[in-house]
């Protein structure tokens, strides 16, 4: 198993944002989901065109990547076999170290052992991570069924 290595996380700058946003709706508009592999062409620092052939999907993430850094976001790939820390996963729900450590704990979570260390399968985390989302957004929608049919004044 892949484990993630810390690289530091920053910011796009302004510069990289506009970039990020150009770059994004070119590829888009032109990226022709039938093949499976698409050819780009990048030029060198002499202004030399080189023809590179990517697969379809890594186009697709590039676009997404790009649409991230458009939006101010940094963005960090990782294998959806890797393995995180305790520390990584909790960053990745946004909820404190001692919290994910209860929820591993409590078996709402799986993880493993490395040693001492609490290991955590990206895709485990991404689909506890989606169950959670949908209960929220479940919760919320009945929330405001609710408050429709009391009348609560949010028409």
């Amino acid at each position: 198993m892949t484990t993630i290595t810390q690289t530091k996380m920053a910011l796009p700058a302004e510069r990289e944002v506009q970039a990020a946003m150009q770059g994004q709706r070119a590829l888009a508009a032109y990226l022709a989901t039938r093949f499976e592999t698409q050819h780009i062409q990048i030029l060198d620092d002499r202004n030399q065109a080189h023809q590179v052939e990517l697969p379809t999907s890594a186009l697709r993430l590039l676009i997404d990547i790009l649409a991230e850094l458009a939006d101010g976001n940094a963005v960090k790939v990782v294998p959806v076999h890797a393995e995180l820390t305790t520390q990584e996963a909790a960053d990745m729900l946004n909820v404190s170290r001692p919290h994910l450590v209860k929820l591993l704990e409590d078996g709402v979570l799986p993880f493993h052992r490395t040693g001492k260390h609490r290991r955590v399968r990206f895709a485990d985390l991404m689909q506890y991570k989606d169950a959670r989302d949908r209960a929220s957004e479940e919760a919320m929608a009945e929330l405001a069924r609710q408050a429709q049919e009391s009348g609560m004044g949010y028409e």
